[in-house]
């Protein structure tokens, strides 16, 4: 089944030919770091906490990181330091997830963690967009609320927690949600839950995304635009992006001289 997710619609915006790099060639996609094996971990643990299962939160925490850690391929550099650093702050972390969650929502009742998506897209036939909604929960008030846990070092400034590309996945989520559920978009709301590794105060952070009309149609405009791209093979380089941010990995290199 031909399919978009979130995570290649942003490689596509990113940089179209760094996609086909990745996504079409295959050539030395991402493989994870110590970063993304702490943020499996810590989602593993906010799964099990939304469930209500009775567990060692840390203890499962250390097993689930040192798993993690040894699944990575033998060729992505391990940092020991960082490792033993991430040890104590997934230990301080997770005791507050649970209070956060009573905090932000007060009453809610979980409808589904790891919520698989596999919807079609209108306008593009064959073709469907595929996504993993980390957590769903419904409030008194009878709003459904998504959620998506992102683990971080000190937190997100205002830039990033406005930026279109990163709300966008909460977007998406939204729309093909309420399209799969058959509920009123104007029923549902979305937030990002931000746990932070070394923040001294407010450990987990959640916050409310709007996804107006609007800004669906945008979002779906982006969609609708990297799929044409996609399917005509059309990978133009994005030359902004070579060196901005943390810059391309393929930039100056044989694969994109």
């Amino acid at each position: 089944m031909s399919h978009i997710s979130y995570s290649e619609l942003k490689d596509w915006h990113f940089c179209p030919f760094y996609h086909k790099l990745t996504r079409v060639d295959k050539i030395d996609g991402f493989k994870g770091n110590t970063y993304t094996a702490f943020g499996t971990a810590m989602h593993s643990v906010c799964e099990k906490k939304l469930l209500k299962e009775e567990f060692d939160d840390k203890q499962y925490f250390l097993d689930t990181f040192a798993k993690c850690i040894t699944d990575l391929p033998d060729d992505v550099e391990v940092d020991g330091g960082l490792v033993d650093q991430m040890r104590t702050q997934g230990k301080k972390l997770v005791p507050h997830i649970e209070d956060a969650l009573k905090d932000y929502f007060e009453e809610f009742e979980v409808l589904a963690v790891e919520m698989p998506l596999m919807e079609p897209i209108e306008d593009e036939e064959g073709y469907h967009f595929k996504g993993f909604i980390d957590a769903v929960v419904v409030t008194p008030d009878g709003k459904v609320h998504i959620f998506d846990w992102k683990t971080c070092s000190w937190g997100w400034n205002s830039q990033k927690k406005n930026e279109k590309i990163v709300t966008y996945q909460l977007t998406l989520y939204k729309h093909f949600f309420a399209q799969r559920m058959k509920i009123d978009p104007k029923d549902i709301e979305t937030h990002f839950a931000l746990l932070k590794r070394t923040a001294k105060r407010n450990h987990v952070e959640f916050f409310r995304v709007t996804s107006g009309p609007k800004k669906t149609e945008n979002a779906l405009k982006l969609l609708n635009t990297a799929l044409y791209n996609i399917k005509k093979k059309r990978y133009i380089k994005n030359r902004l992006s070579c060196t901005s941010g943390y810059g391309c990995k393929f930039y100056r290199t044989k694969h994109c001289p």
